[in-house]
């Protein structure tokens, strides 16, 4: 969130691994994504994506209805 602020962002793309590969976002990545959408709206700055990175692939939160 800092750097956004720091930049003057008007959105993001949040991203972030999960080292046992797999990308299927959990219960607490839902969580999360809707927290920082809700910090981030309060300093008018969107939340486009929120892609989780596993082995060889990635998985857009956004495609999946959950940003």
């Amino acid at each position: 969130m800092a750097r956004s602020l720091h930049h003057g962002a008007a959105a993001v793309v949040l991203a972030h691994n999960h080292p046992s590969g797999c990308t299927e976002p959990s219960r607490a990545d839902e969580m999360l994504t809707q927290t920082l959408k809700s910090a981030l709206a309060i300093v008018d700055v969107r939340v486009l994506d929120h892609m989780v990175v596993g082995r060889g692939q990635t998985l857009s939160m956004a495609e999946r209805g959950l940003v």
